[in-house]
């Protein structure tokens, strides 16, 4: 079914104005899937125009889309991509900002902390002594990563275990906001073992204190590069700074692709936004935005590698985690985080009159309303 942009935006109408809780009948479900697949072909088409311009564009074992040196491509997203990475660490349940695209926007004061002196790995909690036991008894990953707001909140936690999954032999990456590093405390990151710190430079709006701190972190880690959600507002503050921040020396930028759940749609409410495989929500402009940046990184010949870090290479992502769990063919828990579908976020697309389906046609009958019966 091609429905046409028109009938979209009606049942859209329809659907954002129900009682909350109220199920679709099948016919109403096809339309919302209809719609769905209508915006994602036309987001398609002008993604892969885009790709079209990029001249070295290279994709990793067909998981994702890269360009520029591709010795600097992320140790951690490789092992993430392609090896048995990305195993997650919770332990800082606080942050000392809060960023408009959080997936924690609305409830960052609310998130519940890990424990007195414990650690979450693959949802379990561990005290530091315990460690030891687990990696004598279960195979180690390719990689590990650091995740569940700001590390450096309290950074001094970290490095006594920082050097035990060194020890083991395991790649290590972490993120942070930057705004609270410090010489001292990139030295003894760099000293435990860290192997790759990532910094979201949107996060600070590219401040000139961060962008200092991705140098002196080159001084102490082996691998230092940038993961920002890809916006307007950080695509201007990037390049207003670009020679500053390519001076840093860094490595690499994963330029991710915006998703919204419900904690931080609201900040995007009345952009376009679209649905990837019926999974995760983002405004389109985000991965246009990657696409063109990794134009300006190929064209300008930049010596870092920049990666279309988009939905799909997360749909991708998971499916090679699941594998490497021994899943079952097809297995995935990539899908929308949303407990049901925002019908009123997608209106602003389907009113925009520069977004155009490919292609239209007029509904079946039995689709039209008054038709539906069941």
């Amino acid at each position: 079914m091609k429905i046409s942009k028109k009938d979209a935006l009606n049942w859209f109408r329809f659907f954002a104005e129900l009682p909350e809780g109220e199920e679709l009948m099948t016919k109403q479900q096809e339309i919302v899937y209809a719609t769905f697949a209508q915006i994602e072909r036309a987001i398609d088409d002008r993604n892969e125009k885009l790709m079209k311009e990029i001249k070295n564009l290279h994709d990793l074992e067909g998981r994702t889309y890269f360009t520029g040196n591709p010795d600097k491509f992320s140790r951690g997203c490789r092992s993430c991509l392609t090896g048995t990475g990305l195993s997650a660490i919770r332990k800082t349940h606080t942050c000392n900002i809060r960023c408009k695209y959080c997936y924690y926007y609305d409830e960052l004061d609310c998130q519940p902390p890990i424990g007195e002196g414990m650690w979450e790995i693959g949802g379990t909690k561990f005290y530091e002594k315990d460690i030891d036991l687990l990696l004598r008894v279960q195979k180690k990953p390719t990689g590990i990563s650091y995740v569940y707001l700001e590390p450096f909140m309290e950074i001094e936690k970290y490095y006594p275990v920082i050097r035990k999954f060194h020890d083991a032999g395991i790649h290590q990456h972490m993120y942070t906001n930057g705004t609270l590093a410090t010489e001292e405390n990139l030295k003894a990151l760099g000293e435990a073992g860290l192997d790759e710190l990532r910094f979201n430079l949107g996060a600070s709006n590219t401040s000139d204190k961060v962008i200092e701190m991705m140098k002196v972190a080159k001084k102490y880690i082996r691998y230092v590069g940038i993961e920002t959600p890809m916006t307007p507002e950080f695509w201007d503050a990037f390049f207003k700074k670009k020679d500053k921040i390519l001076d840093t020396g860094f490595d690499f930028i994963n330029c991710a692709e915006l998703h919204l759940n419900p904690s931080n749609i609201n900040n995007y409410l009345g952009e376009d936004l679209y649905i990837s495989r019926h999974g995760y929500v983002s405004p389109i402009w985000s991965r246009e935005l990657s696409l063109k940046f990794l134009k300006i990184v190929d064209d300008e010949g930049w010596d870092i590698s920049a990666q279309d870090c988009s939905n799909f290479t997360k749909f991708a992502r998971d499916l090679n985690l699941r594998s490497r769990e021994d899943s079952w063919f097809g297995a995935s828990t990539y899908q929308s985080e949303f407990p049901t579908i925002p019908y009123e976020a997608f209106i602003p697309i389907l009113e925009d009159p520069e977004f155009r389906f490919l292609e239209e046609e007029p509904l079946p009958k039995g689709y039209n309303p008054g038709e539906l019966l069941f």
